[in-house]
């Protein structure tokens, strides 16, 4: 077996144990870290690549979260689906999902807010805040608020 297929399998079956056997994030159907805290996964649509499995991510769907096929989410990232009512706190606005297309990249400590769309390979720097959606793509979001700093070429497909 190679190095990284078996550092790989060890991850898994860490997982495993931590979630399965020691009840954390239990309720969650795929691989999550121990210190990140999914709530509502019954709300995330998501390819093949699995939110929370970076530390201390917070993800929050109580409103749908939608996460296309290739989307990286790095450590302690914030993604909130819903908000609270400005007159009555104890009740929740209903509003669109948080979606964040293909080939996209979501970095440390990022939030991403209730209602935001991100299009299709979109890189949110370290730090940012994204508050409004940006649906265009082929860009690199940074700041808080979040703004587009700079346009990026198509994603590269893989060749195999």
């Amino acid at each position: 077996m190679e190095k990284g297929n078996s550092h790989s399998l060890m991850l898994v079956l860490k997982h495993f144990v931590i979630q399965k056997v020691l009840r954390v994030n239990h309720h969650v159907n795929w691989p999550v870290h121990w210190t990140s805290q999914i709530f509502a996964p019954e709300n995330i649509s998501r390819g093949t690549r699995t939110p929370g499995l970076s530390i201390a991510c917070f993800i929050d769907a109580s409103n749908k979260i939608i996460i296309d096929e290739n989307v990286w989410i790095g450590p302690k990232v914030s993604i909130i689906s819903q908000n609270h009512n400005n007159n009555n706190f104890n009740k929740y606005e209903k509003i669109s999902p948080v979606i964040i297309k293909k080939n996209s990249l979501v970095g440390a400590h990022a939030v991403i807010l209730p209602g935001v769309e991100l299009g299709e390979h979109t890189i949110v720097a370290a730090g940012a805040v994204v508050t409004k959606s940006f649906p265009g793509g082929n860009q690199v979001l940074a700041g808080n608020p979040a703004i587009i700093i700079k346009r990026i070429e198509e994603y590269e497909k893989d060749i195999l």
